[in-house]
């Protein structure tokens, strides 16, 4: 049997009596889905809540075959040959935003491919929250490839741009 004035016990009555409008639920669940968001959280005074969607990854089917012949062996190094393409140390996004290549909409962007940069340089602006803030080459070097385009909502640890 429970204490009633267990701290737990207040918590545990206080959660059963939070209640929130589905409509309200349903609202945030359309912006996770049309915004490709993963999560969505909010607090308000002593409610709060977070919506989850999990992110499958795309696997590909097995293929059964009754012997391998060399053909499939050659197929094989493929994929790693298409991972070494990307040349250079990957700049990620620190946060869930909105890539932006240049200053304003009618300015020339931060960075081109094929340019060189200095590490400590502006490359390009994530937008959260209504905050912009710029983002930083980690290292030295030439760009080779801009991964994102102007405008593109991106996910925290998304690849923005490789540095070689």
């Amino acid at each position: 049997m429970y204490k009633t004035d267990s701290p737990i016990n207040e918590n545990v009555t206080e959660r059963q009596n939070m209640k929130f409008d589905i409509d309200y639920v349903e609202k945030l669940a359309k912006v996770l889905a049309d915004n490709s968001l993963t999560e969505i959280s909010l607090e308000d005074g002593e409610q709060a809540i977070t919506l989850r969607k999990e992110v499958m990854g795309v696997t590909a089917a097995p293929v059964v075959a009754a012997a391998p012949t060399s053909q499939q062996a050659q197929a094989v190094p493929a994929p790693a040959e298409a991972k070494e393409v990307k040349k250079g140390k990957p700049l990620t996004s620190p946060m869930v935003g909105t890539f932006y290549s240049a200053p304003s909409p009618d300015a020339e962007p931060f960075v081109k491919v094929g340019q060189t940069v200095k590490e400590g340089d502006v490359v390009c602006i994530v937008e959260a929250m209504k905050l912009m803030n710029e983002i930083e080459a980690e290292v030295s070097g030439k760009i080779t490839e801009i991964c994102v385009s102007d405008g593109q909502p991106v996910e925290f640890g998304q690849v923005l741009m490789y540095i070689e």
